[in-house]
């Protein structure tokens, strides 16, 4: 009985470890690539290895092209003293070298600045107090500290002048021992499901109904909103032209990597510009 053909138009997808992983001819050991697997996390261990794999293949190539032009490795130290490795030094000195890498222009900053207005705002701040009524979550307490928080909700929106006290009385938050008061809170300051309700509060009211959040069951007065402010173009200059002089930066790589690896000999390995260090 004969067995089916196999078609050698389609490759298998790679689903073991590679026996060689070489670049140039330059074989990159089993044991580096192990070691290097711990700084790429993922779901299967073949992932890890295959990221790992290519991440130092990509190294290899750069430092091979860094050999090639001669380079001689000056390392330098950071403002906490930390010093580059020779192999390090080689690929920062290749890349000043071989990539061109403009800075952003005023005119471009400009135009970054009118197209995306609402990232150059200051946030809104809140002055605010609240109680809470803790809960674990997944526990039997929870739907008794609901309860327990709608009752006292209904009875401080008759009576908000009870608040403090009320706060001081039941809140399990160490802010109930001054009346509730958080002081002024901004962005990631507070719990998300917390700081997206504030918004909803008009200032100088209690909240509708109590928040949930990890912690249990909330109830917020927000006593005052300083709403953000639109940045100058002058403010934002700074973060414009460095985030865009650091996407320039990443295209001019990776397509200096492209280059690197179609002039390559490469086994047990795809290259992924992605993976280079200098992406991290």
């Amino acid at each position: 009985m004969s067995t089916p053909a196999t078609s050698c138009a389609v490759k298998p997808a790679i689903s073991a470890r590679p026996k060689v992983v070489s670049v140039n001819g330059t074989v990159i050991p089993r044991e580096a690539i192990a070691r290097e697997t711990q700084n790429h996390p993922a779901t299967k261990p073949i992932e890890a290895w295959q990221a790992a794999a290519r991440a130092l293949a990509v190294r290899e190539l750069l430092l091979q092209e860094a050999r090639r032009l001669e380079l001689r490795p000056t390392p330098t130290s950071d403002a906490e003293g930390r010093r580059e490795t020779d192999d390090e030094a080689l690929i920062r000195q290749l890349v000043e070298r071989e990539v061109a890498v403009p800075e952003p222009d005023e005119a471009t900053c400009q135009r970054y600045f009118e197209q995306n207005r609402k990232r150059f705002r200051s946030p809104d701040l809140y002055e605010v107090a609240h109680i809470l009524i803790a809960a674990p979550l997944e526990s039997d307490a929870r739907t008794k500290a609901r309860e327990q928080a709608e009752a006292l909700l209904r009875d401080l929106l008759e009576h908000p002048n009870r608040f403090g006290d009320r706060a001081k009385a039941h809140s399990a938050c160490p802010s109930g021992q001054v009346g509730g008061s958080l002081g002024q809170i901004g962005p990631g300051q507070t719990v998300p499901e917390f700081e997206a309700a504030l918004g909803r509060i008009p200032a100088g009211a209690i909240g509708p109904e109590p928040i949930e959040s990890r912690y249990g069951f909330h109830i917020a007065r927000v006593d005052r909103r300083i709403e953000g402010r639109d940045l100058p173009f002058e403010v934002a200059r700074p973060r414009i032209a460095a985030y865009l002089a650091e996407h320039v930066r990443r295209t001019a790589i990776r397509q200096y990597l492209s280059l690197l690896a179609g002039r390559a000999v490469l086994e047990g390995v795809a290259l992924d510009a992605a993976q280079s260090p200098l992406m991290q």
